[in-house]
């Protein structure tokens, strides 16, 4: 490494560090604004709030805007070189523009591996504290209201309840059936199931068990039976951002649960799970956008680029957060493109920025200046 990726990659990850901690700040304060009066109210102190609620909120929020940080960050030291006519010297030196950027890159680099541990398996740690904090003290309490539930829990097995009380996890009038093909072979009826915390097990009250072979039946009665079945209380628990609570492989296993039960849900799980593969590299792009819009040296000045990154980044996570997840979500494409669209398209808006800006290419010139005149007619 010469000395002048160190220079640059110093100042890049020093200066992120900043811009983090001062956003950071503000944002601190203006959730202090907003939650004064609910902390005023609720029981926990003051020690409770900083420790489950701020140490597990700073770095969520953190990570969720290092994308558009990293754009500032990148937009602001290009900006800085330019103006003191670095960028001149380095590319008059013989440093091509791509080796001007490699520091810039390996910098990114290094922020999007630490994204990607903090997004897997750090942050979703962090929010199951937070997100429990906000359900005790914040949140009007959950209650679980629907009825008539109907669940598959195992590839043959189906249950069923009337009701469920998620207070006291109790079901109400609940059955168990296994279907093979389109023949019943077994059907449990109960009056009530109830989660048993000591055992980590259902028990089952005042039951019917028939079994079904061909045309011989078999019934077996009984007042309580424990059981493990594949249901757990948090089924019936606020879904609240339940799966940014999941680590990596929590998730996964969560969404074979899912797939297992046949249920629709699971969507949103994997676009959980490929968001988390493709959100490190946003900031890699926006690096690369932010070198290439910031390396020109011009008579705007500083403020005149730092305005366009804050456009340009918005517009890409407004993009990937809301955009992504609507398409993916609602079935239109394949999740995996719906995820990983904004990347794609903000990269090739990236390279046709590099051929216009760095490379000067005319036939890109002449195409968009062909369009602007059109527009303005």
């Amino acid at each position: 490494m010469k000395i002048l990726d160190k220079y640059i990659i110093k100042k890049f990850l020093t200066t992120f560090v900043f811009v983090v901690f001062i956003f950071l700040s503000i944002i601190v304060v203006i959730d202090i604004i907003e939650k004064i009066q609910d902390f005023t109210k609720m029981e926990a102190t003051l020690k409770t709030i900083i420790v489950e609620y701020y140490l597990n909120f700073i770095p969520y929020i953190g990570n969720t805007i290092s994308p558009i940080m990293v754009f500032i960050t990148t937009v602001f030291v290009a900006s800085q070189m330019a103006s003191r006519t670095e960028v001149v010297a380095i590319l008059s030196s013989g440093i091509s523009f791509p080796r001007f950027l490699k520091p810039f890159l390996l910098g990114a680099g290094v922020l999007a591996v630490v994204i990607f541990y903090l997004t897997g398996w750090v942050i979703p740690n962090a929010n199951k504290v937070r997100v429990n904090f906000e359900n005790t003290h914040i949140r009007s309490r959950y209650y679980y209201n629907q009825r008539d539930i109907h669940l598959k829990i195992a590839p043959k097995t189906y249950a069923y309840m009337e009701s469920y009380n998620n207070y006291n996890n109790i079901g109400y009038k609940f059955t168990l059936e296994v279907v093979e093909g389109n023949e019943l072979k077994e059907k449990l009826v109960a009056q009530r199931i109830i989660w048993d915390t000591t055992l980590q097990k259902w028990q089952i009250e005042n039951y019917s068990l028939r079994k079904i072979n061909n045309l011989e039946e078999k019934l077996t009665k009984g007042s309580k039976i424990d059981t493990t079945l594949n249901l757990s209380p948090e089924d019936f628990q606020s879904k609240h951002l339940f799966n940014e609570k999941l680590t990596l492989p929590e998730l996964n296993r969560y969404i074979a649960l899912l797939k297992e039960r046949g249920s629709e849900d699971v969507k949103i799980y994997i676009t959980e799970r490929y968001s988390r593969f493709t959100y490190p590299f946003a900031v890699i792009i926006l690096t690369f956008m932010g070198v290439i819009v910031a390396s020109q040296k011009n008579r705007r000045g500083v403020g005149a680029k730092i305005a366009l990154g804050f456009v340009l980044a918005f517009i890409y996570i407004l993009f990937y957060i809301v955009g992504t997840r609507a398409l993916a979500n609602s079935g239109r494409m394949p999740i995996l493109l719906a995820v990983w669209l904004p990347n794609l398209l903000f990269i090739t808006i990236s390279i046709i920025m590099y051929r216009i800006f760095i490379l000067q290419d005319e036939r890109l010139r002449k195409i968009i200046f062909f369009y602007q005149t059109l527009f303005k007619r």
